[in-house]
C-alpha cells in the first residue's frame, strides 16, 4: 500500500503535514458507467492528490474547536486503510459471500492499520504500541482474555435463523476473520482467550465455522444463544429513567480487554458507530431487544442537542468502554440504515476518493470519539447514504452524544455521568470536525498540538 492524503504516512512515521484529500481523473461518463455496472475503477483511477484545495468549511455540523483530549499511542489518531481491490462484490447475490473479498487484501489493511495507529513499522511491534497505551506501560500478557465486540445486527433479527442469508448488513466475515488472524498469528494472543460477542443477535454458522478453523481453533461466539449474564455486574445508568436492569455478559467481565468493531453505516436515528455498537454488549428480560426493554433508544431520538445520551455511560463503564484497547470500522460495504437491505446500487459511494465504488475501508482508532467523529464526517456528507435515511439528512443533532462525551466533565445535558463504579466520568477522547469535505484535515493534520490526526493510507 502507498500512503497519501492527509498527514499520510510515507514509509515509517514520515509525514505531509497540510496535505489533502481530492479525487484525480474520473470522467463523468466513466463515472456514471461505474455507477450502473457496479465495476471498480482500474488501477490509477482512484487515486489521492496531495494538496491545499484551499475549500471552505462546508459541513453540516457546525465548526468548533476540539473537544477533550485525544488518547491512545498516537493520541487522537485515527488510521483510514482504502484499497478498492479489496472488495470483489458484483453487486448480484449476497454482499456478504467471502469469495466477493480478496482476503489477503483485507488482512494486509487490518495489519498495516495496526503498525500506522502504534506509530510502528510492524503489526507486532503495532499491537504492543497499543497495549502499552492502553495499560500505561504494559503490554499483553499470555492467558489475558480478549472479546471482540461485533455488530452482527442485520442477522438473527427475528427467531433463530443462523444462515446469515439477509440482505441486511453486519460485520463483515472476512474482515473479521483478518481481524482474528492478526490477533493470534502478530499479537500472540492464544485463540482460545479470544471471544467473538453480540448478545442480542444470533451469530451466522458460517462465519462461526470460518472463523474458528485452522489456526483459529478455540475462538468463541457468544451470541444471545449462550449468552450468561453476570448478575455482579448490572449496567449503571447517569439518568434515572424507568426500563428493565442490564447487565453484562460474563465474557465480557472475565475479558482484560475489548475490542469494539463496529460497522460505519447510516440508522434511523442517524448514524451507529463504535459508540452504539455496546447497545448489544448487555442482557435483560428481552433477549432480542434489550435497549428497547431497558428503554434507551428514546434518548437517542430525542432529535435535539444538549440530551442525556446512555452511549456515554457505556462508554464510560470502566468495565466496558474503558477496557477497550482497540476501536474499528468495517467500511467495506456501507449501508444507508440498520433496516436497509445491502445491494449493488445502493452502496456505492460518490465522494473522493470512493468515486462510484464501494467504501472499501477500514478505520482503526484507540480514541473513540475520534473516530466516530470522522464516521459521522463522512456518513453526513455522503450523498449515497443521505438520500435514502432522512434521520441524517441535514441532521446535524445526530452528534449529540459526541458533544457528551467530548465534554464529559461538564457536557451540555448537565448529566453527572459516572464510570460504573460510582466514580464521575473523565476525559473519554476527543471530538471535531473536518475543515472540509475535499481535504478531510483535522487539527492535528494542520499542526495543531491537540485534535485527531486521520492517517489516510490508500492503494
Amino acid at each position: 500500500m502507498t500512503a497519501c492524503g492527509p498527514n499520510a504516512l510515507s514509509g515509517g512515521e514520515g509525514k505531509t503535514a497540510g496535505s489533502a484529500i481530492s479525487s484525480q481523473t474520473v470522467g463523468k461518463s466513466e463515472m456514471a458507467s461505474l455507477k450502473e455496472t457496479g465495476q471498480k475503477p482500474e488501477k490509477g483511477e482512484q487515486k489521492m492528490a496531495v494538496g491545499e484545495t484551499n475549500k471552505k468549511y462546508d459541513n453540516i455540523f457546525p465548526q468548533h474547536e476540539p473537544y477533550g483530549t485525544g488518547i491512545g499511542a498516537m493520541p487522537g489518531r485515527v488510521v483510514w486503510i482504502h484499497d478498492p481491490a479489496a472488495v470483489k462484490w458484483d453487486g448480484n447475490a449476497y454482499w456478504w459471500a467471502p469469495d466477493n473479498f480478496d482476503e489477503a487484501a483485507v488482512l494486509a489493511m487490518v495489519n498495516g492499520g495496526i503498525a500506522s495507529l502504534g506509530g510502528k513499522p510492524s503489526t507486532a511491534e503495532g499491537w504492543t504500541a497499543l497495549f502499552k497505551a492502553h495499560n500505561g506501560g504494559d503490554g499483553y500478557k499470555a492467558g489475558q482474555n480478549i472479546a471482540v465486540k461485533v455488530n452482527i445486527n442485520g442477522s438473527g433479527v427475528f427467531g433463530d435463523d443462523t444462515s446469515g442469508k439477509t440482505k441486511m448488513s453486519y460485520v463483515n466475515p472476512v474482515l473479521l476473520k483478518s481481524l482474528l488472524l492478526s490477533l493470534t498469528e502478530e499479537a500472540g494472543v492464544e485463540p482460545a482467550d479470544i471471544t467473538v460477542y453480540d448478545v442480542a443477535r444470533l451469530f451466522p454458522a458460517y462465519m462461526v465455522k470460518m472463523c474458528t478453523e485452522g489456526n483459529l481453533k478455540g475462538v468463541r461466539f457468544v451470541g444471545r444463544n449462550n449468552g450468561v449474564r453476570d448478575k455482579n455486574a448490572p449496567i449503571r445508568w447517569s439518568h434515572k429513567f424507568s426500563g428493565a436492569v442490564s447487565y453484562l455478559p460474563t465474557c465480557v467481565t472475565e475479558a482484560r480487554y475489548i475490542i469494539n468493531l463496529a460497522n460505519l453505516k447510516g440508522h434511523s436515528y442517524g448514524i451507529t458507530l463504535c459508540g452504539k455498537n455496546h447497545f448489544g454488549s448487555f442482557l435483560n428480560s428481552n433477549a432480542m431487544f434489550p435497549p428497547q426493554e431497558a428503554g434507551l433508544h428514546r434518548w437517542l431520538s430525542g432529535g435535539r442537542m444538549g440530551l442525556y445520551s446512555p452511549l456515554v455511560d457505556l462508554m464510560a463503564d470502566r468495565r466496558l468502554g474503558k477496557k477497550t484497547v482497540l476501536y474499528m470500522l468495517d467500511a467495506l460495504i456501507c449501508a444507508a440504515g440498520e433496516g436497509s437491505y445491502v445491494t449493488g446500487d445502493n452502496t456505492l459511494w460518490q465522494q473522493a476518493p470512493f468515486n462510484g465504488y464501494y467504501p472499501s475501508s477500514v478505520f482503526l482508532s484507540q480514541d473513540p470519539l475520534a473516530i466516530d467523529s470522522v464516521g459521522a464526517d463522512l456518513l453526513i456528507n455522503e450523498p449515497t447514504v443521505t438520500v435514502r435515511n432522512s434521520a441524517l439528512k441535514n441532521n446535524p443533532n445526530v452528534e449529540n452524544y459526541l458533544h457528551e462525551a467530548a465534554l464529559v466533565i461538564a457536557p451540555p445535558s448537565g448529566t453527572v455521568y459516572l464510570d460504573g463504579n460510582g466514580q464521575k466520568a473523565q476525559n473519554l477522547g476527543v471530538h471535531e470536525h473536518w475543515n472540509n469535505s475535499a481535504d478531510k484535515q483535522y487539527s492535528r493534520n494542520l499542526g495543531k498540538s491537540e485534535g485527531i490526526e486521520l492517517i489516510y493510507i490508500g492503494k
